[in-house]
């Protein structure tokens, strides 16, 4: 794709008009958006520091960085969401003041933003023609849904206009999202880490839909912190740390390890060394066991496996095939209908989770805002909330608080936690710090057992490498992990075992020396039986 010479463009007089993408004829190739000098600062963090940033017509264009980069603040200004303290913005080689998200779709540019605008009680079509400046006065979403069809029809974006958004996937609602900035005359669209929720099926979906776009003549801006999307999807790659751009490179010009080392500004290792482990006596037992859903309905049904110390069991699958309630009933978060569950030949099937976690079990959830933390509460006090009953944090009467500081500030210091102090409020802190703090609080007891669910899920590169090598490092120790994730690659590299789950069973259990990429994705689609 050839690329104008931006200094062309700048050294024409800017005249400061409204001009709308959607409005002109852009042919491909031309500076669509231009961001000049932006400098974005909130109360002690300059979230943008003097950046500049271009995006063309017909390109997928990569904002890359580690969480906190300034990646997302940037494109927030450019849909309005935050006025720049400074910088200017050029749309189509004007020169435009963007205010508010109305301005942002009235000059072509639309957003898809990480969490889903959407209202769940309302169809497809009626939660467009909300998002429509020029939707009929009348019945609005019944004019509307030929045009939905002819828009998904055109970019493969399928979704039925009369469903109501609560009886989407996470994909679906995705694709709705992108209707909704399409039919709103987006030329120039950005996406907010659009494959987060995504499943690998659904990802390539939507890369195929982007590049259908950006054919088509759109410009499109993939926020994400996703070493190989950015090398395979994308014509151009913006590298942010700090705040500041540290380079605009071609995938054909770089590796997935220099894009790392840009990013974080030290080498990151990629590939881990798995050594073998000596594997030991039989930690966790499952037998036969049934789960019931939130709906009442059976999510996991007669799970058998077992995992034994020094090794790492993966479960892989598509999000919604009972991984979530599976491990919620091994931990006691969930009640077992029928089965067995055996922690170092104890029974605890359906006993209080806090006998399960004092058998030696070190628990990262899914969700780790919601159950891995207290959020108000100090990070030392989340570092000792499984601890702090028990000598020696605890006297016969009081906290041994001077123990309990010297063990926070030790615990902050061997596992990399950035807080301005053990005293800080732990929801202040970033999620790879938060992700820090559980991992320090739980591996610091030497767990026997470890059920770490999508322990990297939003994470970027240098948390993931982090959490990853410490995993490896328990490992090594002798405990045995359960790994749950999404994410095939890091099962790939982590896992000695890996069984795949679809509607609540195991399709099958695959041996360090059978897993492939490929097998695992056919199974994830439930095609193919366990022998």
């Amino acid at each position: 794709m050839k690329l104008l010479s931006l200094r062309s463009v700048l050294e024409k007089p800017m005249v400061i008009e409204e001009i709308s993408l959607s409005e002109m004829q852009v042919e491909l190739g031309e500076p669509l958006v231009q961001m000049r000098g932006i400098v974005k600062i909130f109360p002690g963090v300059v979230a943008n520091d003097n950046v500049d940033f271009d995006l063309y017509a017909g390109e997928v264009h990569a904002l890359l960085g580690e969480n906190g980069a300034g990646k997302t603040t940037l494109m927030n200004i450019l849909f309005g969401l935050y006025s720049p303290d400074e910088g200017e913005i050029y749309v189509a080689g004007k020169k435009v003041e963007i205010r508010s998200p109305r301005d942002a779709i009235r000059y072509g540019i639309g957003m898809v933003h990480q969490h889903f605008k959407l209202i769940p009680t309302l169809t497809v079509a009626e939660n467009i023609a909300l998002s429509l400046a020029n939707a009929p006065a009348i019945n609005p979403s019944k004019h509307l849904v030929e045009e939905i069809e002819r828009y998904s029809k055109r970019y493969g974006l399928e979704v039925d206009p009369s469903a109501y958004v609560w009886q989407l996937s996470v994909g679906e609602r995705q694709r709705v999202e992108i209707l909704k900035a399409l039919m709103g005359g987006a030329r120039a669209l950005i996406l907010d880490e659009p494959t987060t929720v995504l499943t690998p099926d659904e990802r390539d979906e939507l890369f195929k839909t982007l590049r259908r776009m950006a054919d088509e003549g759109c410009g499109i801006v993939l926020i994400t912190h996703k070493l190989e999307e950015a090398l395979s999807v994308c014509d151009r790659i913006t590298v942010m740390r700090n705040g500041r751009v540290v380079a605009t490179v071609r995938p054909n010009e770089v590796v997935a390890a220099d894009l790392a080392k840009m990013m974080v500004g030290r080498d990151v290792l990629l590939n881990y060394e798995k050594p073998p482990s000596e594997i030991g006596e039989v930690v966790l037992r499952v037998e036969g066991l049934r789960v019931l859903g939130d709906r009442g309905l059976v999510s996991v049904d007669g799970v058998s496996f077992d995992i034994r110390s020094g090794e790492v069991f993966g479960i892989a699958g598509v999000a919604g095939n009972g991984q979530s309630e599976l491990v919620e009933a091994i931990v006691g978060l969930r009640k077992v209908e029928s089965g067995r569950v055996e922690i170092l030949g104890r029974d605890v099937t359906n006993q209080p989770t806090s006998r399960v976690l004092g058998l030696g079990v070190a628990y990262i959830p899914e969700h780790r805002i919601e159950r891995g933390i207290a959020p108000d509460l100090s990070v030392v006090e989340n570092l000792i909330l499984k601890s702090y009953r028990n000598p020696p944090f605890s006297g016969r009467l009081a906290m041994n608080t001077d123990y309990v500081r010297e063990w926070g500030k030790r615990l902050v210091e061997e596992y990399e936690v950035v807080t301005p102090s053990i005293d800080a409020p732990v929801k202040l802190l970033s999620g790879g710090n938060i992700q820090r703090v559980i991992i320090a609080r739980e591996f610091s007891q030497e767990p026997k057992l470890i059920i770490a669910s999508h322990p990297t899920y939003g994470l970027d590169v240098a948390a993931t490498e982090y959490v990853r090598k410490k995993l490896l490092e328990q490992r090594r120790r002798g405990a045995a992990i359960l790994l749950v994730s999404e994410d095939l690659e890091e099962l790939l590299a982590l896992s000695d075992r890996i069984a795949v789950m679809y509607r609540g069973r195991f399709v099958g259990v695959l041996e360090a020396d059978e897993i492939t990429l490929d097998r695992i994705r056919v199974m994830m689609a439930g095609e193919e039986e366990a022998s």
